[in-house]
């Protein structure tokens, strides 16, 4: 498309949402601080508080980004689930650095985490698996995530066979399904202010716990 967008993005504009961070507010420890702040986006989002991105790499050193849902967190890390032969994992297989990113735009806050992903064992990958709805659990069986096809109709194909291959017992873990945690090593806690001036605060792991320092903006 050659011809100037007739959506004018550059003038789409909001105002900050009021609130504030200092560093009085901030826990020392970033996860109690992450389990506050997603705690309020679960009572003022309407839709996936847990949606983060994760950003990898490919051979190439060319960055790649997705949305997942966030389905555990403790002190250990954050934990996603995916196809392991998809893009993402296999990715990660090469390179274990990612970074993860909250969004939620109605409190006007981000929290950008930066770490290493690492496979689950497979008793925490089953004991998520076996929470999730029968179709959902049906779902992880049919598709060869970011592969190509030919056609939806395909996948529906599949989806009713397997569906027909399970219905008299409980649908399987998949050994092609798991989960990664990662483990953080930077978490900046992100509020907007007016004029741009927003709130930074970054939590740096080291020897001695987490460094916290405020970033301009």
């Amino acid at each position: 498309m050659n011809e100037q967008s007739s959506v004018d993005v550059a003038n789409i504009r909001r105002p900050a949402s009021g609130l504030t961070l200092e560093r009085e507010d901030l826990d020392d420890d970033p996860l109690r601080q992450f389990e506050a702040w997603l705690r309020d986006a679960c009572e003022s989002e309407a839709l996936d508080p847990n949606a983060m991105s994760v950003s990898t790499v490919d051979d190439r050193q060319r960055p790649d980004c997705r949305m997942v849902l966030l389905k555990f967190y403790d002190a250990r890390g954050f934990v996603f689930f995916t196809n392991l032969e998809s893009n993402k994992a296999v990715q990660i297989s090469g390179n274990e650095n990612v970074a993860l990113l909250f969004f939620w735009p109605t409190l006007g806050r981000q929290i950008r985490i930066r770490g290493s992903a690492k496979r689950v064992p497979n008793k925490e990958t089953l004991k998520y698996f076996v929470t999730r709805p029968r179709g959902s659990q049906i779902g992880t069986w049919v598709s060869a995530q970011s592969s190509s096809i030919s056609s939806r109709s395909l996948l529906e194909a599949k989806y009713a066979e397997i569906r027909k291959k399970f219905a008299d017992h409980e649908v399987p873990l998949p050994s092609f399904w798991g989960g990664y945690r990662v483990t953080p090593m930077e978490i900046e806690f992100w509020q907007s202010r007016t004029n741009r001036l927003h709130d930074r605060f970054l939590y740096s792991n080291n020897e001695d716990g987490w460094n916290i320092e405020r970033l301009a903006p």
